[in-house]
């Protein structure tokens, strides 16, 4: 089975070949449209917008789609795999937990929203607390805290 980062760098990768265009400003525009073969003012029902500046052609949707649906499914899969809170769930807390610097703020909301978890999330099923916890200390050990 794959960690925490394995997955998640494989799924970067995954996405970041996905044939997204991103533009923030005119000028960006114009030439993604152009790299596209398409028209910036005529075709403008070719493409659809994304969040975070990004665009997407109509006849990609459906990949795109599917790519995203994969993800969400493996992610959860991976999750629900460990069943008592020491394996993957653990591995992500503490590689996000890292990331957001939870050593230094102490604060574990940029780590939630990043996993779009919520604190009710971490309550229902009690692995997901018991895996928080876990990394949570070790990195407050680690720190010194």
């Amino acid at each position: 089975m794959e960690s925490y980062r394995e997955l998640r760098e494989r799924q970067q990768k995954e996405f970041n070949e996905l044939p997204l265009g991103f533009a923030f400003s005119d000028k960006q525009f114009y030439e993604m449209m152009q790299k596209w073969g398409l028209d910036p003012i005529k075709d403008l029902d070719k493409i659809y917008k994304i969040p975070f500046g990004g665009f997407l052609q109509k006849k990609d949707l459906n990949y795109y789609h599917e790519v995203i649906e994969r993800h969400y499914d493996e992610m959860e899969a991976a999750k629900k795999s460990d069943t008592d809170g020491t394996g993957f769930l653990y591995q992500m807390f503490l590689y996000e937990l890292d990331n957001h610097e939870y050593g230094y703020t102490g604060d574990l909301e940029d780590t939630l929203d990043c996993l779009g978890l919520t604190w009710e999330d971490l309550k229902a099923p009690p692995v997901m607390l018991k895996a928080l916890d876990k990394a949570s200390t070790e990195i407050r050990e680690r720190e010194g805290c």
